[in-house]
């Protein structure tokens, strides 16, 4: 378990009204578990709506799709409107390396923009994928330095917008076309995470093609679930275990479970957290509905902590667990702070 604390400072003005301590149990790549400390329900609830509904994150927020039939030149892969440029039709040839298209199959192939799903589902698919969030290189478009003073319709640039395109064709026994298949116009560390590369965004089939840009915004969790950038949030009271009665206890030992009375220590108590979780588990094999209730009774307990909480989330891997709590953090506090300003204004 890493070791390493924190100190999370909540201030109204210049008067601190909390200090809650954060001890990180575990922290992995998209999931974090924490220990809360002099803290209460109402902070930590705080915290866990902040998460999901007030952290900024990038998401897909409109599409533009290619439509219509298109000519591909099998020389240089170039789509042509269909029709066009075919000698039939007294075309001259593909717009970019001159070629007659005389015959299908052969010079050119005809390819629709007619997918199995409608171009809204589609959208909706994209809306959902996980999108690198970098909150130093993007702004919200509304307090971006470029495009603030611009009416909504006009705003986007590189520091507010992020564009992905996606080309794809389908084929005889069916493509499937993913996320991997975007591709960002810009640096390439805003690729789509390699672990959510393969979610799928439709399946075309010969003849059928999907062109799109879609343009991702910096959002909230409260205005659309595509901008929350966690799940699974929870918080429940830190517990320790208390050995009551050795000798009842042993109906627990009895039974070779993970916990044993070695676990326990001199004062009988047990307070590492993974053991506390386990060991509640396990009571349930002594509990209410077992034939051995009467006679364990309460030889083993397990208590609430006042003020400590376990703390745990996982993100969608548009950012770390790491920075979404210290977005969250930050936000959280500006929160109070403009609270407190405007109680201070009104009292």
């Amino acid at each position: 378990m890493g070791q390493r604390q924190r100190a999370v400072e909540e201030a109204v003005g210049s008067e601190v009204i909390m200090m809650v301590k954060i001890e990180f149990l575990d922290m992995g790549p998209e999931n974090a578990k924490l220990l809360l400390k002099d803290c209460d329900r109402a902070f930590a609830n705080a915290l866990r709506r902040t998460l999901m509904s007030d952290t900024p994150k990038m998401a897909i927020e409109t599409v533009r799709f290619q439509m219509g039939s298109f000519d591909l030149c099998l020389s240089c892969g170039h789509l042509n409107p269909a029709g066009a440029t075919r000698e039939s039709s007294g075309g001259t040839g593909c717009n970019q390396c001159g070629k007659k298209l005389e015959k299908e199959g052969v010079d050119y192939t005809v390819w629709e923009t007619n997918g199995p799903i409608p171009d809204e589902m589609v959208a909706q698919r994209l809306a959902m994928i996980p999108i690198p969030t970098d909150h130093e290189m993007f702004h919200y478009e509304e307090t971006c330095p470029t495009c603030k003073d611009l009416v909504p319709e006009d705003r986007g640039c590189p520091t507010c917008n992020m564009i992905y395109t996606c080309k794809a064709f389908g084929s005889e026994e069916g493509t499937t076309v993913t996320a991997g298949d975007m591709i960002y116009l810009g640096d390439q560390s805003l690729e789509i995470p390699e672990h959510y590369r393969s979610i799928p965004i439709t399946k075309l089939y010969k003849g059928q093609m999907l062109e799109f840009y879609a343009t991702a915004v910096m959002g909230r969790g409260s205005q659309h679930a595509k901008w929350s950038p966690v799940c699974g949030v929870a918080f429940a009271p830190r517990q320790v275990g208390i050995l009551n009665n050795k000798t009842k206890a042993k109906i627990l030992w009895d039974l070779n479970l993970t916990i044993n009375a070695k676990d326990f220590d001199k004062d009988g108590k047990l307070d590492d957290i993974e053991k506390v979780e386990t060991l509640a588990k396990e009571l349930h094999h002594v509990g209410d509905g077992t034939e051995t209730k009467a006679e364990f009774k309460e030889a083993i307990t397990v208590e609430d902590i006042p003020g400590e909480f376990i703390f745990s989330f996982e993100t969608d891997g548009s950012m770390s667990p790491q920075n979404a709590l210290e977005m969250a953090s930050t936000s959280l506090s500006e929160t109070f702070v403009s609270l407190g300003d405007d109680l201070k204004a009104v009292l």
